[in-house]
């Protein structure tokens, strides 16, 4: 019998970013084996070097990144200094690659359709126009997408961001590789849609052999989905094996940290912090415990009533069709509560969003805030209503001004509405960068120099600089790992506490909303299908969609130890 080979072997790779003169290393030997069929999860807190790494493996590396010693060996192949055209014949074809970022890394100019079809042409799967297009369709409903033949003429601005997910999830398998680096694929899905996607990995895995690398930060995911854990931390490896045993039985500080700091579905919504634990080596459970009687919920603040937005579709060269994104939506959020707004990718959630923050003007309904009609609403008055009204977008790419440092994003908020000096203002960035568990040094640093994770926590600060009375948050928390989460949902309680804070929360992590949430509403299709307490959602879900999303939470049968 002949010995199992791995088809990916990574030894001793080190990896170095050029700042100004000097080099910052950011990888320091990291030693990795992908065995064919093998599915891998690469776990750690925001720039510790998971995405690095798989990057360097396959030549990508952002910026001024290069690799500074080591090896990558692929089907006995090294790709360390490999020429860029043999390089581009390996990537698509044989290493397939789901990247983090939606947003960015699909042209807004182009339909989707044609997005894909040039994936296909590129990696020769066909050439003619009509088997170009059929294969496309294929991929697309592979991925989850629903009407995937109508979703082909659309472009990525009337995508939801996990409809983005989706679309770049069918490019990446459309060559069917030997192996795929799905960078946080899932973090953009709602729990429904990731078990399809899931679900066809592995469905896949077992049919071509195919390896996949999961690059996450869903520990549940992680144990559910892959047979091999590995754990980074600042540039290293500290723990590797099979999951569940790692999951269950962590040795290494840093992965007691992170399982410990996951949320569950049996924890409560978070209370004062003085009743939270004081270090993210505590478990989340124990918050479970804590008090929410000094937090103060007073009358209706946010009233949403018959809300309805319809979106025209082109489709042809004149005609076009109405496409109902949300059909009378009603609620209400009294001050100092959190909701949340929880449903399928599509189901309408960031539309109310953006009709709340005026972004979007409703197709019919009425929004008040704080008894105000936001249609009746002048310039003066809309102007005043954005200081108290603030929202954290579920893409920190995209609402981040890549020619702008993070300080002066920070900062523009306080310019936009005169607050303080400048050296006040000043200040204020880094306290918010403090708040939000950045150092101080990123404030003269740009976007593009920031993790996924980073930009996100850039993006909450921004939101927070004007101590606004409303946080709308979409998705705001969707791309951070479990001990910046934990961080993050740990300040917004507390700053509900003292300030009075009201927050809108979109999310798909319900086990996020579970520790969040004083209330849900659940969307199907445009429209709100329940909506109870939080506990009376989670502990008896009225319609079977609601138990539906439940059942779909990865890991949620996996006890993880600490």
């Amino acid at each position: 019998m002949s010995e199992r080979k791995p088809i990916l072997s990574v030894r001793d790779l080190k990896v170095a970013f050029k700042t100004d003169k000097t080099a910052n290393q950011v990888l320091h030997g990291v030693n990795l084996d992908v065995y064919p069929g093998e599915t891998v999860a690469i776990v750690g807190e925001s720039g510790s070097g998971k995405s690095t790494m798989m990057h360097a493996v396959i030549n990508l590396l952002p910026g001024t990144g290069h690799i500074t010693g080591g090896s990558v060996n692929w089907n006995g192949r090294e790709l360390v200094g490999i020429g860029r055209r043999d390089m581009e014949s390996i990537r698509g074809r044989e290493i397939g690659l789901v990247p983090q970022d939606p947003m960015s890394n699909l042209n807004p100019v182009w339909s989707i359709g044609f997005q894909v079809e040039e994936a296909i042409r590129a990696n020769g799967l066909a050439s003619a126009k009509k088997d170009v297009k059929k294969r496309a369709v294929e991929v697309l409903e592979q991925a989850g997408l629903q009407d995937a033949e109508k979703r082909m003429r659309q472009y990525p601005h009337q995508f939801s961001g996990g409809m983005k997910q989706r679309a770049l999830i069918g490019i990446g398998l459309s060559a069917n590789p030997q192996l795929l680096i799905a960078d946080e694929p899932t973090s953009a899905l709602d729990v429904t849609v990731q078990r399809v996607v899931l679900d066809h990995l592995a469905k896949r895995t077992q049919a071509l052999g195919t390896a996949v690398v999961f690059i996450t930060h869903d520990l549940g995911l992680a144990a559910e989905r892959a047979e091999k854990l590995i754990v980074m931390y600042r540039g290293n490896i500290v723990e590797s094996g099979p999951s569940r045993q790692i999951l269950q039985n962590p040795q290494h500080p840093y992965t007691k940290r992170l399982v410990s700091a996951a949320p569950s579905l049996a924890s409560r919504r978070i209370g004062s912090s003085a009743d939270l634990p004081a270090a993210p080596t505590e478990s989340f459970n124990v918050a479970a415990l804590a008090d929410d009687n000094q937090r103060v919920v007073g009358k209706p603040l946010i009233e949403v009533e018959n809300l309805r937005k319809v979106y025209k579709l082109r489709k042809g060269n004149f005609a076009s069709e109405d496409f109902v994104a949300v059909e009378g939506a009603t609620f209400t959020i009294n001050r100092g509560e959190t909701m949340a707004l929880v449903g399928e990718s599509g189901s309408g959630k960031s539309t109310i969003a953006k009709m709340v923050l005026q972004l979007e003007k409703p197709s019919g309904g009425t929004i008040r805030i704080d008894g105000k009609d936001t249609s009746k609403l002048d310039r003066k008055g809309l102007f005043d209503l954005r200081s108290q009204l603030q929202p954290v977008f579920q893409d920190p790419y995209g609402s981040l001004d890549p020619l702008r440092n993070i300080g002066n994003t920070i900062m523009e908020p306080l310019n936009i509405h005169n607050v303080g000096d400048r050296a006040s203002r000043r200040e204020r960035v880094l306290e918010l960068l403090d708040q939000v568990a950045l150092p101080r040094t990123l404030a003269t640093r740009y976007p593009n120099e920031l993790s996924g994770g980073q930009r996100q926590r850039v993006a909450v600060a921004r939101g927070l600089a004007l101590k606004p009375e409303i946080l709308v948050l979409d998705e705001a928390v969707s791309a951070l790992d479990v001990l910046v989460q934990a961080q993050i949902l740990d300040l917004l309680a507390e700053l509900q506490r003292d300030m009075g804070l009201t927050y809108l929360f979109i999310t798909h992590d319900l086990a996020v909303v579970r520790l969040i949430a004083d209330r849900v509403c659940v969307m199907q299709q445009g429209k709100i299908v329940e909506q109870a307490t939080t506990d009376e959602v989670f502990d008896n879900p009225q319609q079977q969609y609601t138990r539906n999303l439940l059942e779909a939470i990865p890991g949620r049968s996996i006890e993880l130890g600490v």
